[in-house]
């Protein structure tokens, strides 16, 4: 059986609106799905969010995707980056990802530091998937457009640009996401 993990953004959880709206959308296709809330939200670790990966994502092969919001796209690329090399999954829709962020505040810069300084071995998230599609907008406030292309050249994802979407914290659906669960 096909199934999809999403796993939200810091300072969110699966209470987002366009994320009930996926579910419903995705289960409508007979797919299995997993919406984490994940931990210590406001705060997040790398080693808590990839640690809860692990222990709560199961039977991964090539049936698996996942969707992320934000730094839960973060997390999902390091979880796959430390997983077995011969592990495959479906794909990955990240909407919002970044490896840099802009418009932060000084504590956010704190919380979010090592998500910059711990860079991620995109070679190592290949090995799992060639299938990854990234959805960004036009004027989120976090995301800067040089994102766009780091995505594509890292992880020769698939760039999908909506306007004035902001950080898709408040958008109600997004259909581009199922285009990649067929």
């Amino acid at each position: 059986m096909k199934r999809i993990y999403i796993i939200h953004g810091w300072g969110f959880d699966s209470s987002m609106p366009w994320i009930l709206w996926l579910e419903e959308e995705i289960r409508k296709k007979g797919f299995e799905v997993y919406s984490f809330d994940m931990p210590n939200t406001n705060e997040p670790k790398i080693e808590e969010w990839v640690k809860y990966l692990e222990e709560n994502v199961v039977d991964v092969d090539e049936n698996t995707y996942f969707v992320g919001h934000s730094i839960g796209s973060q997390a999902i690329m390091r979880f796959l980056e430390k997983s077995h090399k011969h592990l495959k999954v479906g794909g990955c829709v990240f909407i919002a990802p970044w490896f840099d962020l802009i418009g932060l505040g000084s504590e956010e810069l704190k919380i979010a530091h090592p998500w910059f300084n711990s860079k991620i071995e995109c070679e190592r998230v290949l090995d799992h998937t060639g299938n990854i599609t990234c959805i960004f907008s036009t004027n989120d406030p976090y995301v800067s457009p040089l994102e766009w292309k780091k995505f594509e050249g890292r992880l020769k994802a698939k760039i999908i640009i909506k306007k004035d979407e902001g950080h898709f914290e408040e958008v109600k659906r997004i259909p581009e996401i199922l285009e990649n669960f067929k």
